[in-house]
């Protein structure tokens, strides 16, 4: 692979699909048959990304003023290709092509390509994300890093995993020794920003960037908290169990859970005492901001 005549190694394909052993007794359903489904998403959306990454792209806007490109839409075209075959009873919610059978047991969220603006830049920072909802709620959740080489799965009761291998989250309780993350100050409206700038002010350190793949360092242990707004739960359903399995806690900014209908706020800390610091600290802020 070879962008503007200098070289650029991708990262080889990963060996089939990760082999997982789940105690099914621990789970809400089992949902273990279907991690060799997430995994053929991913290496759907995979084989039409790399294809397209680092080349001349024609970049269009969506209403939402976010950019789409064709590799975007091929790479979903695969994945709704393949749950066709292989779950045609189950309901899908994809970024590009819409939504089917929302009121499926079983319903697949699904984003290609997580990170657009990323991609179409030439950063390697954007991924393929994948949750299973059983009866609304998040059951796995897959995010896949192409062009690093990394997959990081979740299932609901177990421990998070990166190719196969279990992570865990940093530990950190305290607001002032995190590290915190959010992938851009676009995102927010003024409001809002005013109430990430307090919080991100008291923490140990500030960087922005990274789009999905922030989630995966904090589950990995890099960094403590993650705060964002203006999400879609394509964006975010697929992190509930990669950051709750790796020890960490994940709600929007009232401490709610996350589901379809989330208003696109959310939280993402290493430990339960860091999110409840970082919940408060919104919530003062916003009651500054309204008294």
């Amino acid at each position: 692979f070879v962008p503007s005549g200098r070289p650029f190694l991708i990262a080889p394909p990963l060996p089939g699909p990760l082999s997982l052993t789940i105690p099914m007794t621990t789970l809400p359903t089992p949902v273990s048959p279907f991690l060799a489904l997430a995994h053929a998403l991913a290496d759907a959306a995979r084989a039409h990304s790399l294809r397209y990454f680092r080349t001349p792209l024609d970049v269009l806007t969506k209403s939402d003023e976010s950019p789409v490109t064709i590799a975007d839409r091929e790479a979903e075209a695969a994945m709704r290709a393949v749950l066709q075959a292989q779950a045609p009873m189950h309901g899908i919610l994809g970024e590009e092509h819409g939504r089917e059978r929302l009121d499926a047991e079983y319903v697949w969220v699904i984003d290609p390509i997580d990170g657009t603006k990323s991609f179409i830049t030439g950063s390697p920072l954007w991924g393929t994300l994948v949750a299973l909802l059983h009866q609304g709620q998040p059951v796995l959740g897959l995010m896949d890093l192409p062009v690093l080489g990394e997959r990081w799965t979740g299932l609901a009761g177990q421990q998070a995993q990166c190719n196969g291998q279990p992570v865990r989250a940093s530990g950190c309780e305290q607001l002032a020794q995190a590290r915190i993350y959010t992938t851009s100050p676009d995102a927010f409206g003024a409001a809002d920003w005013q109430r990430f700038d307090a919080l991100s002010r008291q923490c140990a350190l500030r960087r922005f960037g990274g789009d999905c793949y922030a989630y995966a360092q904090l589950a990995g242990g890099h960094v403590d908290l993650v705060v964002e707004a203006g999400l879609q739960p394509y964006d975010y359903l697929s992190l509930v169990c990669l950051v709750e399995g790796a020890g960490g806690r994940i709600t929007d900014w009232q401490g709610r859970a996350l589901t379809v209908a989330s208003d696109g706020r959310v939280v993402a800390a290493a430990t339960p005492q860091l999110h409840a610091q970082a919940l408060a600290q919104l919530a003062e802020r916003a009651g500054l901001a309204t008294a």
